[in-house]
C-alpha cells in the first residue's frame, strides 16, 4: 500500500530518516565480523545524502546497491562452471546496516542461488559496497571496500572453489615507504585478475587534504601487495573509472578543480597500460611520466571546464581492437532539479581514420546519477543500458532503463527498447559483469528517489528481457521472477 504523508509529517518522515542514517554511518567502528549465513533474499541497500531540503529530498538517493559507478566488477561470469558469480549491497527488513552479499546465476539451470551475506560493514552508507574477482583455481573474492578512512577495508576469500557458503578474512598486507603494513584502508575500488599476473586494483586513498588521490596496486595472491603507486594527484583529486580486455587496463578519470569542492568534478582524461601498470600510455601511445599533477596534460580527452560544466563518470570498455569507449554524464551543477538544465550523455571513442578523440551526445536524461553501462561488442556494434528515461522519481538518480545501440561504433545511436515501465521506483546502477553472457547481461537495483524504500535487485538479458529476484525464500535456489 503507498503511504501518503501531509507535507507536516513528510517532514519529520525525512528528518527523522536522516538523523537514524547519520547516526549509523557515524558511529564507532565494532570488531569486524563475518557472518557466513544465507541471506534468504535479495534486499538491497537504501542510501542517501545530503538533504536538500527541496521536493528533490537529497543530492543523490535510492536503491543504490550496485552503486557507485567507480566500483567495479559486481559481476563475473566464469566459463569453467557456466556460471556469473555477483556481489551487492544488501541489508535487513529495516535497512539497518550493509550487508556485504554474494549469489551467482547458473546459466544452465536458469536459477538464482540463494545469497550469502559474506560480513555486516557496520555502516549504511553505500560507498562501503563490495566488488567481485575469481582467481585461477575458482576462489571467490570479496573487497570490501571504505568511504575513506573512518572504517576499515576488508578483503574475505571463499573457502571453497565455485562455492559460496563460507568466506575467511585474509589478513592482506601492503608494502609501504618499503615496509609490510596491514592492507586495511581502500576506496572505490576496482579490481582485476589475470591467470599469469594475478591482481591488480586501481582505487583511491584520501590525503591529510580530503583529497581524493587515485593509484593502483598489485599483488599475485591477493595477500600480498605491492607498493600503491599514484597516476594522478590534480589540484582537489579525481574520479576514476576502469575497463581490462585482452592484457590492456584503461582508465578514465576527472579532477576536482581546487577551491571548489567535491561536489565539482569536471574534464575527462584516459590512460592506458599493457603490462600490468609497469608503463602507462595515452590513446596515441605516448607514455606519460605519473603521477599527473597539471590539469592540461596529454592524457586530456575532453576540457569541460571551459564550459563551465560538471562531467560524472559513467562507464568504459574496450572495443574488439583495444580501443576506449567512454560514457559521461555532462550538467551544470551538483544539485538536483531542472536549474542545471538536461544532463547530457556523452560517448567518446577514438575515430578510426583520425585516430583522435569523437564526442557524440546520445541523448539526455535528469539526474547527474543516471548511470548506465556500455558494451562493446563485435563488428563496432556498441551498446548501452541504462535509465535515460524519465522514472516516477524524475530529478532523483535513475529512471525508467532503455537499450541504446549504435552500428558504427558509436557515432550514431539509436533507442532500441525500453525495458522498464510504469515503475514504481527509479532504476538505477546498471552494472555490466566481466565476460557477461546473454542471459544475464546487467545487475541493477531500485529505490524511491525522494524516501527511505524497500529496494529491489534485478537482472537484464541482452536483449531486455527483465527479472525480479524474490526478497525473501529460504531455499538452495530461486527461480528469477520475470518482471512485468
Amino acid at each position: 500500500m503507498k503511504l501518503h504523508f501531509t507535507n507536516f509529517f513528510r517532514v519529520l518522515f525525512v528528518v527523522a530518516t536522516f538523523c537514524s542514517i547519520a547516526t549509523a554511518q557515524h558511529r564507532p567502528n565494532k570488531t569486524k565480523e563475518l557472518i557466513n549465513s544465507k541471506a534468504n533474499g535479495f534486499r538491497g541497500i537504501w542510501y542517501m545524502i545530503q538533504p536538500t531540503g527541496d521536493e528533490y529530498a537529497f543530492k543523490y538517493s535510492g536503491g543504490l546497491g550496485t552503486y557507485p559507478a567507480n566500483h567495479r566488477p559486481f559481476a563475473v561470469y566464469v566459463e569453467k562452471v557456466n556460471r556469473t558469480y555477483f556481489c551487492y549491497g544488501g541489508t535487513d527488513e529495516n535497512n539497518s546496516t550493509l550487508l556485504h552479499n554474494v549469489s551467482f546465476y547458473d546459466h544452465r539451470t536458469k536459477k538464482i542461488a540463494n545469497p550469502a551475506t559474506v560480513l555486516d560493514k557496520k555502516t549504511v552508507d553505500a560507498h562501503d559496497n563490495p566488488v567481485i574477482a575469481i582467481d585461477a583455481a575458482g576462489y571467490i573474492w570479496i573487497f570490501s571496500t571504505s568511504h575513506g578512512v573512518e572504517r576499515p577495508s576488508y578483503i574475505s576469500k571463499s573457502t571453497k572453489p565455485y562455492e559460496i557458503d563460507e568466506f575467511e578474512l585474509v589478513e592482506a598486507t601492503e608494502m609501504v615507504n618499503g615496509e609490510k603494513k596491514p592492507f586495511t584502508n581502500f576506496s572505490y575500488f576496482q579490481v582485476y585478475y589475470d591467470d599469469d599476473k594475478g591482481f591488480i586494483a586501481l582505487f583511491s586513498r584520501y590525503d591529510t587534504k580530503h583529497r581524493r588521490v587515485i593509484g593502483y596496486n598489485t599483488s599475485k595472491d591477493g595477500q600480498h601487495w605491492d607498493e600503491w603507486k599514484v597516476l594522478g594527484n590534480i589540484e582537489g583529486g579525481h574520479y576514476q573509472i576502469s575497463a581490462l580486455s585482452n592484457g590492456k587496463i584503461g582508465v578514465a578519470f576527472d579532477f576536482h578543480p581546487d577551491g571548489r569542492g567535491l561536489d565539482y568534478r569536471t574534464n575527462l582524461y584516459y590512460l592506458e597500460t599493457s603490462d600490468w601498470g609497469k608503463s602507462w600510455q595515452t590513446v596515441n601511445k605516448h607514455t606519460m611520466e605519473l603521477p599527473l599533477t597539471t590539469r592540461d596534460n596529454a592524457a586530456l580527452v575532453k576540457d569541460f571546464t571551459s564550459a563551465q560544466l560538471n562531467n560524472y563518470l559513467l562507464d568504459i570498455d574496450l572495443d574488439e581492437n583495444g580501443n576506449p569507449l567512454i560514457l559521461t554524464i555532462s550538467s551544470k551543477g551538483p544539485q538536483p532539479g531542472p536549474r542545471n538544465g538536461s544532463r547530457d550523455w556523452h560517448f567518446f571513442h577514438v575515430d578510426s581514420k583520425s585516430k583522435k578523440w569523437d564526442n557524440t551526445i546520445i541523448t539526455s536524461s535528469d539526474s547527474n546519477y543516471d548511470m548506465g553501462s556500455v558494451y562493446a561488442e563485435d563488428k563496432g556494434r556498441v551498446r548501452i543500458i541504462g535509465p535515460t528515461e524519465t522514472g516516477p522519481q524524475a530529478y532523483n538518480p535513475g529512471g525508467e532503463l532503455a537499450i541504446w545501440i549504435s552500428k558504427d561504433g558509436g557515432r550514431n545511436w539509436k533507442k532500441k527498447k525500453e525495458i522498464t515501465q510504469n515503475s514504481a521506483r527509479n532504476h538505477a546502477y546498471v552494472r555490466k559483469p566481466v565476460n557477461a553472457k546473454k542471459d544475464f547481461y546487467g545487475l541493477w537495483a531500485d529505490g524511491d528517489g525522494r524516501k527511505p524504500s524497500e529496494s529491489n535487485i534485478y537482472f537484464t538479458t541482452k536483449e531486455g528481457e527483465v527479472f525480479k529476484l524474490p526478497r525473501q525464500g529460504t531455499t538452495e535456489f530461486f527461480e528469477p521472477q520475470k518482471w512485468k
